[in-house]
């Protein structure tokens, strides 16, 4: 019997898939049911199911990320979406992340019947070949972005930690350490320091800001390891970078 956890903030639904749809006869069983996306997260993530069935629009969940978290991390497990929204480029991401079946509420019970019978079949199927391996890519690229892009907006707070831009993606640390190095090369905190000089430079073009200020706005609490930190970069302190003195330029 495959495990299956249904997640949606519509209790009426959930009810309503938990006791209208014959799991048995499909081969399956409600293992657990959540009411929004942080807590079939960490339900998912606590029963480890074969199958989810999801909503993606829910109170405070980028519903995508979510998806491309739970591919990247358990490219085992099958998911569908059960959704009111109708969009087709969503829709289209969302397959393109691994999701078996996209559905659009309301739907028919043969419907939801045929898309358990496909995730049953892909589990009970040989191991993952080169489709699970492009979607597996696709996942853990589509979470680099995601993380890439909170980094870039949040650089200039002084305490981000890995832990915050995995939270934000719905993976663990080590996961998103692991996506960071396969994507780019690059470890987290020599992400962050590139992104923080490369703001630093932005910010020294602007005559007003003082360097102490520049410091601050890119996360250093103290100028003179912003300084070091700036010239190992790019090879000259902030103060020749603002006054024209680039490497190149010097003798």
């Amino acid at each position: 019997m495959y495990r299956v956890v249904l997640v949606d903030d519509e209790r009426l639904i959930i009810r309503g898939l938990s006791t209208v749809v014959d799991w048995e006869k499909l081969g399956c069983q409600v293992a657990g049911t959540a009411y929004d996306g942080a807590g079939g997260l960490a339900l998912i993530r606590e029963l480890r199911p074969d199958i989810v069935l999801t909503d993606i629009r829910m109170p405070n969940m980028d519903g995508l990320t979510m998806l491309a978290a739970l591919r990247s991390e358990y490219p085992r497990m099958q998911m569908s979406v059960l959704t009111a929204y109708r969009d087709f480029d969503y829709a289209r991401q969302a397959l393109n992340l691994g999701v078996c079946r996209y559905l659009l509420k309301p739907s028919r019970m043969d419907e939801l019947e045929e898309a358990v019978r496909e995730m049953a079949r892909r589990l009970d199927a040989a191991p993952a070949g080169e489709q699970a391996e492009k979607e597996d890519r696709a996942a853990g690229n589509f979470i680099v972005q995601a993380a890439l892009s909170f980094m870039r907006e949040n650089c200039g707070l002084q305490h981000l930690s890995l832990s915050d831009v995995a939270n934000h993606v719905y993976v663990s640390q080590w996961h998103l350490s692991k996506l960071l190095n396969r994507e780019t090369g690059q470890s987290f905190f020599d992400l962050l320091g590139s992104m923080r000089i490369e703001k630093a430079q932005k910010l020294l073009m602007d005559p007003a800001r003082r360097i102490h200020e520049v410091a601050d706005a890119v996360g250093f609490s103290d100028v003179a390891h912003f300084s070091r930190s700036f010239k190992k970069a790019v090879g000259c302190t902030p103060g020749e970078y603002r006054n024209g003195t680039r490497p190149e330029e010097k003798s």
